[in-house]
């Protein structure tokens, strides 16, 4: 299993980034897929999330109406668009793959990829 987060980097506060999350060595199809943060100094949070089932999403609190997530099972892959982005935003994004092609809260994915840095600030 592999996944592959990419297209972080530096925005000013009210911009936007799209994050990507490259899978492979899996049936992507099966699967629910989530995004989570790190911020320096905090333990990690999810962010959002997103079946394969049935399409369904999830998000924090934090980023609902900011924040949306999607899949493209033909490229195996889920985006994440952030925008009008806060400096609390800024962290360390990860995407993790679930057991399971349905999220469940008290669930932990199973496999992570390496994060990519998103920085907001003026």
């Amino acid at each position: 299993v592999q996944l592959q987060a990419s297209g972080g980097g530096l925005v000013q506060p009210g911009g936007s980034l799209r994050l990507s999350c490259a899978a492979s060595g899996f049936t992507f199809d099966d699967f629910a897929i989530g995004w989570f943060r790190q911020a320096p100094g905090k333990e990690r949070e999810g962010v959002s999330c997103i079946n394969s089932s049935d399409g369904g999403t999830y998000y924090a609190d934090s980023v609902k109406g900011r924040f949306t997530i999607s899949r493209n099972n033909a490229k195996n892959t889920v985006y994440l668009q952030m925008n009008s982005l806060k400096p609390e935003d800024t962290a360390v994004y990860y995407c993790a793959k679930y057991y399971s092609s349905t999220y469940a809260p008290e669930e932990s994915p199973g496999n992570w990829g390496q994060g990519t840095l998103v920085t907001v600030s003026s």
